[in-house]
């Protein structure tokens, strides 16, 4: 154990460490000049096992203080800027207009500023061209190996332009403390947490089965703290979570309080993240499946080791049994059992939790309870990693509107591997639009037409699972109440959105009577009984399983006219204006054409067997055209 020559409360006996990088605090009101030297010493057996000596007058690394950012374009300011340690820059009061097309953190080497710089992630580790600042506290890190010693320059520099925004200068004397995360601090966007390596192996062994052949949970209590490992067969765009279930005696998500546990593609590191349910909707930033941080509160969670190998994830983390979060964390009771509840989904591009399936494959559906005070409870049955999955079913064929101009627009079922997923290739939310009450069809449209959505998504906007605003965009995803001003201006929207007297964009449809930010009444396909998809070979056969349900029957749905401009592009969407992935494409032709593409002018032949043909065709060129411009050839 170390030794300080002091009077202090009994430390913990020091365990086995393997090359382990560990950050020692000195007691309080004890600096480092006060001690001559550190030793692991064994006090049972008085032996020294290995020391160092403190030399006197030492000089301690410390973070350094620089000038702000130099002023040169798009309103770029902050104040004095720190360099807190070796790969870590704090950035007190950014501003930025958030306005150039592709704008980044950018460090290099030369004199000034230039295009053989190394681009940062963003404070949340992100790549994507930075958004705008208004008086942030942000701290960002230099990817890989990169120091601050091997650099002459801070910038914010736009790529394509080749533009410099305004930089800082690195000084050559310095002397900053190694990065081994001692000194992230909290920001406006961050809170402050300590990674550290996992320690010994628990004496007791605890294990509860949650999803058979999926997810294990293992857990130990520590003093305050309760310590959990979830080990899950999932890929990289899954996550895990676990929790205790919103209400004792069943799993209810609804005011559930659980951790999402998963490896960030973006970070390039295993994260456990503090949630809370608040409705079963994906998070807007008020209510939903919504991280603490997100809703005001604070990620309680410390994540302690991650490890990923031969398909399966393993993530240790701690919580205080006991939060000061009485609104969004539930505490873990030692006198009794309680309800839990687990789950495996995808993540979206936020790296939030979206939506799983409802059967027991990727959610707990029975009453599973523990009693987190137990010694050796193993109830584990499965061992995850010997576990193989079994193939997939197929997919459906994605559906096509051809020549309609009044299109309905609802709510239904993603179809679970069948459906959302396979066609789009992104993760979904667990309800998507079914238009025409067909799933995510793709709907061609002619330039100077001009068509109707009746769209029935819900008009009450505290009730975000029922409130689904359509509006047409040139997002892949939608999302664009959820989205920054700096990502609005990177978004084209075609139809579905206005802005009010104070430049607040707001989705408008017209119902029978006034221009109102509605989208109609809220009807949905729903399962009969339960998601049959997976048994289910077609898509048709698959709708005889659903029934439309509409929460008023004597409600008004809200009508959107888009009428085609000239100037619109190949490839549109129509989405949701307050979540993610719920629509697909729209392919736009000229006047005339969408007639020949169905085969009604005889042009391609007539008859089911012409249509069909010419439909398979241009899906055919529609996806080379796709992938010209994604860049695939």
């Amino acid at each position: 154990m170390f030794d300080w020559e002091i009077d202090r409360p009994e430390p913990p006996v020091l365990q086995q460490h393997n090359n382990t990088d560990i950050i020692l605090k000195l007691p309080m009101g004890k600096r480092l000049r006060d001690i001559r030297w550190l030793s692991v010493w064994c006090r049972r057996f008085t032996v020294d096992f290995g020391e160092i000596f403190i030399p006197p007058g030492l000089d301690v690394p410390k973070p350094r203080v620089l000038p702000e950012f130099k002023r040169l374009a798009h309103g770029l300011r902050s104040s004095n800027i720190s360099i807190l340690d070796a790969k870590t820059f704090y950035i007190p009061n950014l501003h930025y207009d958030g306005a150039g097309p592709d704008a980044y953190f950018w460090v290099g080497n030369g004199s000034e500023p230039n295009i053989m710089g190394t681009k940062v992630p963003n404070e949340i580790g992100s790549l994507e061209p930075l958004r705008g600042y208004q008086g942030e506290d942000i701290e960002i890190q230099l990817p890989g190996n990169l120091t601050v010693y091997d650099i002459d320059w801070l910038a914010v520099w736009c790529v394509e332009y080749r533009h410099n925004f305004g930089h800082v200068y690195i000084p050559k004397d310095l002397d900053v403390p190694p990065a081994l995360g001692q000194t992230k601090i909290a920001t406006t966007t961050t809170t402050s947490t300590i990674v550290t390596q996992g320690t010994s192996k628990p004496t007791n062994v605890n294990c509860r089965e949650l999803i058979k052949g999926k997810l294990n949970v293992m857990w130990e209590v520590m003093d305050d703290y309760i310590v959990i490992e979830l080990i899950g067969r999932i890929s990289e765009e899954q996550y895990m979570a676990f929790g205790i279930s919103g209400s004792h005696g069943h799993p209810q998500m609804i005011g559930a309080d659980v951790v999402v546990a998963f490896y960030d593609r973006k970070l390039r590191r295993f994260r456990a993240e503090d949630y809370y349910m608040s409705s079963l909707a994906q998070c807007d930033g008020r209510l939903g499946v919504c991280p603490d941080e997100r809703i005001g509160g604070r990620n309680d969670v410390e994540i302690l080791s991650g490890d990923r190998s031969h398909g399966v994830t393993k993530i240790k983390y701690r919580r205080l049994l006991q939060t000061n979060e009485a609104v969004n964390d539930r505490a873990y009771p030692l006198d009794r059992q309680i309800s839990v509840i687990a789950a495996i989904g995808p993540l979206n591009s936020r790296e939030e939790a979206n939506s799983h399936s409802h059967t027991g494959t990727e959610v707990t559906v029975d009453d599973v309870q523990i009693d987190f005070s137990a010694k050796n409870d193993h109830m584990c049955t499965d061992a995850i990693d010997n576990y193989q999955p079994e193939d997939g079913p197929k997919p459906w064929p994605t559906r096509t509107i051809l020549g309609e101009k009044v299109i309905t627009a609802r709510i239904g079922p993603t179809g679970g591997s069948r459906g959302y997923t396979p066609i789009t290739g992104n993760p979904s939310w667990g309800i998507a639009w079914y238009m025409n009450d067909k799933l995510i069809p793709e709907i061609y449209v002619e330039r100077g037409q001009t068509y109707t959505f009746i769209v029935e998504g819900g008009d009450e906007p505290t009730q975000p699972a029922k409130y689904h605003p359509l509006y047409i965009t040139s997002s892949s995803e939608g999302g664009y109440g959820q989205l920054s001003e700096a990502q609005k201006r990177r978004e084209n929207v075609y139809a579905g959105v206005e802005y009010d007297s104070s430049g607040y964009a707001v989705p408008v449809a017209v119902t029978s009577a006034t221009i109102t930010s509605l989208a109609g009444r809220y009807c949905e396909w729903k399962h009969k009984t339960i998601d049959k998809s997976a048994e289910i070979e077609t898509f048709e056969e698959y709708m005889k399983t659903l029934q439309l349900s509409c929460d008023d029957p004597n409600g008004q749905p809200a009508y959107l006219n888009w009428t085609v401009l000239d100037e619109t592009p190949d490839l549109v969407y129509y989405q949701c204006f307050t979540h993610r992935n719920l629509g697909w494409k729209i392919r736009v032709v000229n006047a005339g054409e969408t007639s020949k593409i169905s085969g009604s002018h005889g042009l391609y032949g007539s008859g089911p067997a012409g249509c069909l043909l010419v439909v398979c065709l241009l899906a055919a060129f529609a996806t080379i055209t796709d992938r010209l411009l994604a860049g695939w050839f």
